[in-house]
């Protein structure tokens, strides 16, 4: 399998999100914001590899995530949810469990970088 990792301008998302995944045929395409630091774009994509392939391995369709994330932002709007609240940690998730392990290594690839997680995880707030 090919894994691609691309970064784009943050507003080249298909919807509010730092870091995107879907399969094509032939591999792994994840998409990251552009956020100015190479190590920031690292952990995201990493998070989300780990996502994906546990996703895939435990036949959660990228569909149901991606549809679950749309809909957890446009109840964002709505006010629904805090600003700073992540859809793969919401109860109903239904990629939950792998979205909590993809965070658990994301912190500790910052942490390993002997970066900030509480500025890290601020400034991709604030996008």
């Amino acid at each position: 399998m090919e894994i691609i990792v691309k970064t784009i301008p943050h507003k080249k998302q298909r919807y509010p999100t730092v870091g995107d995944w879907f399969f094509k045929k032939d591999g792994l395409i994840i998409y990251v914001s552009d956020l100015g630091c190479w190590q920031y774009e690292s952990a995201i994509a990493i998070h989300e590899i780990i996502e994906a392939l546990l996703c895939k391995a435990r036949g959660i369709k990228e569909k149901a995530v991606t549809d679950f994330d749309i809909n957890f932002e446009k109840e964002r709007e709505a006010g629904l949810h805090k600003d700073n609240e992540e859809p793969g940690f919401a109860p109903d998730a239904p990629y939950k469990k792998e979205h909590k392990f993809a965070t658990k290594i994301e912190k500790y690839l910052i942490n390993e970088f002997d970066l900030n997680w509480d500025e890290y995880d601020d400034k991709l707030g604030k996008l």
